[in-house]
């Protein structure tokens, strides 16, 4: 049983990509009670109408990583916002970043290299949802790695969360560093959870979805955002 983390992001298109980052949530989230997989939310920052700036949770289950490793990088989406009175199409992005969770022993930190700071956990529009200091944050020294949580009112809770972060996140900056070592320049191939490569586009006027690395269309969109990834990772599995 593998564990990962992936990190979800609003990019450009203000509010539209915050509830379209929102949408690809529930679209993981489905797909991961389909496969039986458990899914945590470990942070999260939601949008004032109801999207996500941020969100990062871990989901534990079988071949977990193997399949949700491709799902790593830019996704674009090109559709007509719920905000818009023109009816004009837009196009919005966000980044998913896969993160492998590490073994206990894989990854050992020194605890005089971390800053802890304490802060009010915040709502929708950034006002204070809980009076006391119980949301947390981590700055890793020699790595300059920031990581947040504050999904809970449990100081502990929190604390854990974010070290869970911090803990893959230097994991994949390990891995990185030892495949720039062995190529000699970074690899391009499917996989790669590079933030800046475009992926995939959905088109929701269309009703299709274009994976970009394998140059291939997935029809019925709502379909696959109610979960019904299986196609689209299978097509990236056997290619």
């Amino acid at each position: 049983m593998s564990s990962i983390i992936i990190e979800i992001r609003a990019g450009a298109g203000g509010e539209e990509a915050a509830l379209f980052a929102q949408d690809l949530f529930k679209m993981y989230s489905r797909y991961a009670e389909i496969q039986n997989w458990k899914t945590k939310i470990l942070d999260s920052n939601q949008s004032e109408i109801g999207g996500i700036k941020q969100i990062t949770f871990e989901i534990k289950g079988n071949n977990a990583f193997s399949e949700m490793k491709f799902e790593g990088g830019v996704h674009r989406v090109q559709r007509i916002p719920k905000t818009e009175k023109a009816d004009r199409i837009h196009t919005s992005t966000v980044s998913v970043a896969v993160l492998e969770k590490p073994e206990t022993t894989q990854i050992d930190i020194n605890p005089s290299d971390i800053k802890i700071d304490f802060f009010r956990s915040s709502g929708p529009g950034g006002q204070n949802v809980n009076k006391r200091q119980t949301a947390i944050r981590l700055t890793h020294g020699p790595s300059g790695i920031v990581v947040t949580s504050q999904t809970t009112r449990n100081l502990e809770e929190n604390r854990k969360a974010a070290m869970e972060i911090l803990k893959a996140r230097l994991f994949e900056r390990e891995r990185k560093e030892i495949e720039n070592k062995i190529s000699g320049e970074r690899r391009e191939q499917i996989g790669n959870a590079d933030r800046s490569e475009k992926i995939r586009t959905y088109n929701f006027p269309q009703d299709r979805i274009t994976d970009h690395r394998i140059n291939k269309k997935f029809h019925n969109i709502e379909k696959i955002m109610s979960g019904n990834l299986k196609p689209i990772i299978k097509a990236l599995t056997s290619n």
